[in-house]
């Protein structure tokens, strides 16, 4: 099994070294011949979301990405992925993929002094610690949506079919317990378990 990590920007290299710290192979998608080469998830890390949008469409990754997210690819976005995933943007115009049925609040908890860290249950994942930074909240869920996890009555953690969108970053913390979780679910969705 090999997952993928969009390496254009942001907390990619975090995110493999968790992986790596778990026996997963990962594969850098930085361009459109690296989606020629198997992988068995995606993981869209925290970052930039204006900034990885443009280069995701300059680079010719939108589309096929966005395909195969539609087709079943389980996916993991953490912070600014989770804005790339969201159906809506209730601060912003923009869409990116669209895929998750969620409406997303940018920056909802301020700018960087807003940043902060704690601990809270994820469902079906358990306790962890969660870093919140420059992060996003759900505002809204769709009905085929769940809600998988909360602060203080903020929505910060959803899942629908195979994506899961978090506020959060867990890559910069010790905890692999979510890198674990997504990694079984690519593991299923491979073996078509799901």
């Amino acid at each position: 099994m090999r997952i993928g990590v969009l390496a254009l920007q942001g907390a990619f290299a975090e995110h493999k070294k968790a992986l790596a710290d778990l026996n997963v192979k990962t594969l850098e998608i930085r361009q459109k011949k690296d989606l020629e080469r198997e992988f068995d998830g995606l993981i869209l890390p925290g970052g930039e979301s204006t900034v990885m949008g443009k280069l995701l469409k300059e680079l010719n990754l939108f589309e096929p990405l966005r395909e195969k997210i539609q087709k079943g690819l389980p996916v993991l976005g953490t912070c600014a992925g989770l804005i790339l995933l969201a159906e809506k943007l209730s601060n912003d115009n923009h869409v990116y993929f669209g895929t998750l049925p969620v409406t997303v609040k940018r920056n909802a908890y301020g700018r960087q002094l807003g940043s902060f860290f704690t601990q809270g249950e994820v469902k079906g994942v358990g306790k962890v610690p969660m870093t919140f930074i420059r992060a996003p909240y759900i505002e809204k869920v769709g009905a085929a949506a769940e809600t998988i996890a909360e602060v203080d009555g903020k929505i910060v953690g959803v899942r629908y079919r195979n994506q899961i969108g978090i506020s959060f970053h867990p890559e910069v913390t010790d905890s692999r317990k979510l890198h674990r979780y997504f990694a079984d679910l690519c593991e299923k969705a491979k073996s078509g378990n799901l």
